[in-house]
């Protein structure tokens, strides 16, 4: 190793030329804002925004959007997510729509449920803040509305069905006409596929374990 000489400067460290590019500092970059889905059985590609507005309508959207904000245990806001998702699987899959329109003493049970938990909520209403109850009685009438409609759709498509079928009887055989869950995904842009027939079954098992097996058709009994 060389020693440097008596009285020599010691060696300046020579910096990198100024036409080398210096590496920049790396840019956070900001993700996009996830989809909220609190909504349970939702296995379509709608948002929860999406689903309160198809069912509570747009200022029921802005009731629950301005009530979230101020969420305290949040357990008010599951019972009313599972109202609307049990509503909203059932319209949206025809395989458990029909199996409502087959089971009407199930159906009778499951409305009965929806109903049961809007009085959870309404029970846990607190009147010390006017203004907060005041939204969530408003939210609350929207629901009901929804679980009357929803309700009432089964007659409607029962009494649209045979009126279709008489219909079409004076131009083909009656077994041409089909309202069953395949027949009806057969013909549709979204139908099920394996995958989503699967969950079905699985939200069939669920309401099955909720509702009594005594519920089934007379046709299905022993």
């Amino acid at each position: 190793m060389r020693r440097p000489q008596a009285g020599s400067r010691p060696r300046e460290r020579r910096s990198a030329p100024s036409c080398c590019p210096v590496p920049a500092e790396p840019v956070a970059t900001l993700d996009p804002p996830a989809r909220l889905r609190e909504i349970p059985y939702n296995y379509t590609s709608f948002s929860d925004r999406e689903i309160v507005i198809r069912l509570l309508g747009q200022e029921g959207w802005a009731l629950l959007d301005d009530l979230r904000t101020e969420r305290r245990t949040g357990r008010s806001a599951r019972m009313l997510y599972e109202v609307l998702g049990d509503i909203w699987v059932v319209r949206r899959n025809p395989y458990l729509e029909q199996d409502l329109l087959d089971n009407p003493r199930r159906r009778e049970l499951l409305i009965e449920a929806l109903h049961h938990r809007l009085a959870d909520i309404e029970k846990r209403r607190d009147a010390s803040d006017p203004v907060r109850d005041g939204k969530v009685a408003r939210l609350l009438e929207y629901a009901r509305k929804a679980i009357h409609d929803f309700a009432d759709s089964f007659a409607a498509v029962d009494s649209l069905r045979r009126r279709a079928r008489r219909a079409f009887a004076a131009h083909t055989r009656s077994d041409n006409v089909c309202f069953d869950a395949y027949a009806r995904v057969s013909h549709a842009t979204d139908a099920p596929t394996g995958a989503s027939r699967s969950r079905s079954s699985c939200w069939l098992r669920t309401a099955r374990t909720r509702f009594p097996a005594s519920c089934a058709p007379a046709s299905r009994r022993g």
